[in-house]
């Protein structure tokens, strides 16, 4: 059985955890506290050099980097297939992909926030403050990218979708303002009707706090 090593508030996390079960796979929850710095703990980097989450434990061995799990199982497991056949629009769900754990994600994650508060003295208004700037900034070049059907690139979900609705839950989590992203609100609200996504939720983790 393929075991997830998450927290119940990792975005990175919470992508693959909607991935596994939109694909209907058989696996194993294994939480690790971030703010207990549980991911630097001997047992976990033992497992996971990188020291982050997740990590994704198969019989090969332990794959870590959200986006490296999210095409291996789409390359290597059956169930709901969440890339486009077509090579173009393959890579347009993939450049949207990218968009956010690439550019937003990173700047805006934990650690970041952390050395904000405690290395560079900022307040919690302006740390907050910074994350919703750079959420803002991402979500409007991710709008323009958004169709009309009830996902981010057609009728079914893909990995676009797979990544974006963590991304939005934390936008909310931070009181983004999502009134000028009615494409990105729509796409979330749909995507939550599912049971894939909303299985995954944070709030509907083991150790959800």
């Amino acid at each position: 059985m393929l075991k997830l090593y998450t927290y119940f508030r990792s975005s990175a996390a919470y992508r693959v955890r909607i991935a596994l079960n939109l694909k209907g796979l058989d696996h194993e929850l294994v939480p690790v506290n971030l703010l207990k710095s549980e991911q630097s703990a001997e047992a976990y980097l033992s497992k996971n050099g990188q020291g982050l989450l997740p990590a994704l434990e198969t019989e090969y061995g332990v794959l870590a980097q959200s986006l490296a799990i999210l095409e291996w199982l789409e390359e290597t497991q059956s169930g709901q297939a969440l890339l486009p056949q077509d090579s173009w629009q393959k890579a347009q769900v993939r450049s949207f992909c990218y968009a956010i754990a690439c550019d937003i994600h990173p700047i805006d994650n934990l650690r970041v926030l952390k050395y904000l508060s405690n290395e560079l003295g900022a307040s919690d208004d302006q740390k907050n403050e910074w994350y919703r700037h750079w959420v803002i900034e991402g979500f409007k070049k991710l709008e323009p990218m958004i169709g009309d059907d009830q996902f981010c690139f057609g009728t079914e979900p893909t990995l676009a979708d797979v990544c974006l609705v963590p991304q939005v839950f934390n936008a909310l989590r931070f009181k983004v303002d999502m009134t000028a992203f009615p494409k990105i609100a729509r796409v979330y609200e749909h995507c939550n009707t599912l049971s894939a996504f909303s299985d995954a939720a944070p709030e509907n983790q083991l150790d959800a706090q």
